[in-house]
């Protein structure tokens, strides 16, 4: 039981930490703000209601954030697709108006996290604490 007990308190201090770290936000971000190569799990927010659209991991934060959801085509931007998709999002309807979303609506927050399976249960605890609107689809 102690060792239940002590795996919730790590999972409130692991919210805590991610919600009290620098936020960035999509409009201006370049690349350059971004250390390279860093193993992270990152949560990307809505402005307007703070609702977590989406939570990620990653060994190259740039890379991912930057390259791939803000810049990237369909097959690398999941978040761009799944906000296309989204029937309650009637005014995103392309790549393009994705992208401006991201830019003008969203900011994320991220907590570096060098073991690649303690990166992966963090995703999972987020995805499900923070109650993210957005999940990838089972194979």
């Amino acid at each position: 039981m102690d060792e239940y007990m002590d795996r919730l308190a790590q999972a409130q201090r692991i919210v805590e930490e991610l919600l009290d770290s620098k936020r960035y936000d999509f409009d201006g971000l370049k690349p350059s703000d971004l250390e390279d190569r860093l193993p992270v799990v990152y949560a990307i927010f809505d402005k307007v209601d703070g609702a977590c659209l989406y939570v990620g991991r990653t060994k190259n934060l740039r890379r991912r954030l930057y390259t791939n959801h803000l810049m990237g085509p369909e097959t690398n931007a999941r978040l761009k697709k799944y906000l296309i998709e989204d029937s309650e999002r009637k005014d995103i309807d392309t790549m393009a108006t994705a992208k401006y979303y991201l830019i003008d609506q969203c900011y994320f927050q991220y907590l570096t996290v060098p073991d690649m399976r303690m990166r992966g249960q963090i995703e999972g605890l987020l995805s499900y604490l923070l109650d993210v609107r957005y999940i990838h689809e089972e194979h």
